[in-house]
């Protein structure tokens, strides 16, 4: 194996360790204020031997929310509760990015303390159902956003972002990718817009550079990345021709001097191809269910500077040293993902407390 892996990279202002950093993860722990609490910080602790950790999405205002028990960082409360995360995370030598998940459409009234409708660019049902407090449930058709709200919308995403600061995070990235919000203002489906915000495809780019500005123009490019995932159809979304769209988007993003672009890669390598040759700066990369070869591969041959991994990060706490030694893996228990306590959690054996036992 190429030694590529562990060369230390600069990205913008974060000095990566090495170039295998953990994929962001939503695993619906949070008090129902959206505030992370002390196991939340035990498990982003044990996992600070990666370069970097991207957290689970985090909604950056009350409307950013979908899902059931899943942080925020727009609030005094939920600031203190990030500090544990970072503070646990920085004593173990680690560094932590937190991701901003505004759901968009992607939401349900049962699933949030405000009980209201979810929002986005357009009045257009999502195709999905959503677990909810009263069990699997349509997700119902949003209310579009009038084009002062989505003015206040890009200064949620500013203020979440002063607040990560202040809660000690290293930096943010802002997904754009998965069918949230950004992303349907990108998509054919769910952004009908007829204004400044919707139709051509400037348009239809311009909620993400004007996000992706602002956040960088309140707490510098060099902590500000951002994720996409060309063609992803999860969600309900459409987008019959991405290389089209993200040619400009990257090419727009790239001129604002990010950290990093993060791609979730679904398999189009053409597009991928593209974003590479026209991002300037470093690009992280999580290429779906592959292994780990295949995932060093795309260092060795350029198409990535770091990679990103999900599952395994998720069951294997210790996971940079595992591929250093080359040991065996922890298999990730699905039943355990999302909601829950500490099984599946916290409780994956590293390789120091099986050698304890």
């Amino acid at each position: 194996m190429s030694d590529l892996l562990w060369r230390p990279i600069q990205a913008g202002e974060l000095r990566l360790k090495h170039r295998l950093a953990m994929a962001p993860m939503t695993r619906n722990r949070s008090t129902p204020e959206g505030a992370p609490t002390e196991i939340n910080a035990e498990y982003y602790a044990q996992r600070a031997s990666m370069a970097l950790i991207i957290s689970e999405g985090t909604q950056p205002s009350e409307d950013g929310q979908g899902y059931m028990l899943t942080p925020g960082l727009y609030n005094e409360a939920q600031i203190a509760g990030w500090r544990k995360v970072t503070d646990a995370v920085h004593a173990a030598g680690g560094q932590i990015v937190v991701q901003f998940m505004h759901c968009g459409r992607i939401g349900h009234p049962d699933n949030t303390p405000h009980h209201r409708l979810p929002v986005g660019p357009s009045a257009v049902q999502p195709k999905v159902k959503m677990v909810t407090p009263a069990g699997l449930q349509d997700v119902p058709t949003p209310r579009a956003l009038s084009a002062d709200e989505i003015a206040q919308t890009i200064r949620d995403f500013r203020h979440a972002a002063a607040s990560a600061m202040k809660a000690g995070a290293d930096g943010v990235e802002i997904h754009g990718a998965n069918g949230y919000i950004v992303h349907q203002f990108l998509s054919d489906n769910a952004n009908r817009r007829t204004d400044q915000y919707g139709g051509s495809i400037q348009n239809r780019i311009r909620f993400a550079i004007e996000v992706a500005a602002a956040v960088a123009d309140e707490i510098g490019p060099g902590r500000t990345g951002i994720r996409i995932a060309p063609g992803n159809t999860f969600n309900d979304i459409v987008e019959a021709d991405p290389l089209a769209v993200y040619e400009p988007l990257v090419r727009e993003l790239g001129r604002l001097k990010l950290a990093y672009l993060h791609v979730n890669h679904v398999g189009d390598e053409a597009v991928l191809r593209m974003i590479r040759a026209t991002w300037p700066g470093v690009l992280f990369l999580t290429r779906g269910q592959a292994d780990i070869p295949t995932r060093i591969a795309d260092l060795e041959n350029g198409l990535a500077d770091v990679i990103t991994v999900a599952k395994l990060s998720l069951a294997n706490p210790d996971l940079a040293e595992r591929i250093q030694l080359g040991a065996p893996l922890n298999t990730p228990d699905p039943t355990t993902f999302y909601g829950g306590g500490a099984k599946g959690y916290t409780d994956y054996p590293t390789l120091a407390r099986v050698a304890q036992a």
